[in-house]
């Protein structure tokens, strides 16, 4: 099949849309660990309104920050110890969730309570789970060890973004798009005809491409100090689950001079958590193995990063304007190159699918 072969997204067909429910049974960033503190702090996550706080032994505790009596945001409130009181009523609330206290009642009921969410710290990142509870098992946090490894520079930021977090990742499964909305700076002319081989593993959808004898772009270039000299150019990409998006890019030159390096490597890793079903909290990370005490190459990075992903937002925005505007039941037309993202829909779709029958059981 030719890069040229068209293919209708049919109704046979299932592929998560902007429409598809959030994916529950799943890890997802709640913020980075020094968002975290003893003042109570209040996150939309998954469409629900979620309040966080550090416990005094530094530990992170997340509750749905809704009064159970009137609705009151519990992030409206204060800490008493590791308790939580409502600002309207003086409830309490354990870090459990369990209601402790009630000052208008003589005795309190052992029936109040507000959701509980359990959560992991692997800093940078906070990681919570707002689905099943008994599936919440800490081993399935996907691995982004190297963001606080020595042995890596690293630089990032956040941005919210009107999307739909099945955009955001098709987006980064797309790299053909790298050529004409980033050109320059992460996309070369010839990037986008690069060959691709994609596969599919525990649910994960990774691809990987190659170009070899070719300049770097501009991300890279400049950084790396290669100028325009044709360079290999190495990137093994993946959705790894509804949370995150990794890449692992390699440039390596075919004939180092003067003793300089022979390869170099960055890590960039996507952290998505949807916000609501049509807004997302976004968090990139682009992390190298050179330079590591160098912060004019930090800068140069995050400066290059910033704007190339300052791109996707505004494209990502304008997309959801006319797909929730125009009535459904456009057909968009799919190609080859777009087998990636195709499958991570599959796959989301399928997961939506699953918890939703649950639900029904």
């Amino acid at each position: 099949m030719s890069l040229a072969t068209v293919t209708p997204l049919g109704p046979l067909q299932k592929h998560a849309d902007h429409a598809t429910p959030l994916v529950r049974d799943a890890w997802y960033v709640a913020g980075l660990s020094r968002e975290f503190s003893r003042a109570l702090l209040p996150r939309t996550l998954l469409g629900a309104r979620v309040v966080l706080y550090r416990k005094q032994d530094g530990s992170i505790v997340a509750l749905h920050d809704r009064c159970r009596h009137r609705s009151f945001p519990l992030s409206k409130g204060k800490l008493e110890g590791d308790k939580v009181v409502c600002g309207y009523h003086g409830m309490v609330y354990n870090a459990e969730g369990r209601c402790e206290h009630v000052p208008a009642l003589p005795n309190t009921p052992g029936n109040i309570r507000v959701d509980s969410y359990p959560v992991v710290e692997k800093a940078p990142l906070v990681w919570i789970w707002m689905g099943d509870r008994a599936k919440a098992d800490p081993a399935a946090i996907p691995d982004t060890s190297w963001l606080s490894d020595p042995e890596w520079a690293t630089v990032g930021d956040c941005f919210p973004i009107r999307t739909n977090y099945v955009a955001m990742h098709e987006n980064l499964l797309d790299q053909t798009h790298f050529s004409f909305l980033h050109a320059g700076a992460v996309g070369t002319p010839e990037w986008a005809t690069a060959p691709m081989d994609v596969t599919e593993r525990d649910d994960g959808v990774y691809l990987r491409r190659e170009l070899k004898n070719s300049p770097a772009p501009g991300i890279y270039a400049e950084p790396m100090k290669l100028g325009d000299r044709p360079v290999d150019r190495l990137s093994d990409a993946g959705y790894v689950g509804p949370g995150l998006h990794v890449a692992h890019a390699t440039i390596s030159v075919p004939e180092p001079e003067n003793g300089e390096r022979a390869a170099f490597r960055v890590n960039i890793a996507h952290v998505i958590t949807p916000e609501t079903q049509s807004t997302i909290h976004y968090w990139w990370f682009n992390s190298r193995d050179f330079a590591l005490d160098d912060a004019d190459i930090s800068a140069l990075f995050h400066a290059a990063s910033s704007s190339a992903y300052m791109e996707d937002v505004e494209a990502l925005a304008w997309i959801s304007d006319i797909v929730e505007s125009e009535p459904p039941g456009y057909r968009e037309m799919s190609f080859r190159s777009d087998r990636p993202g195709l499958l991570m829909r599959q796959s989301l779709q399928r997961r939506a699918d699953a918890e939703m029958e649950k639900r029904r059981a």
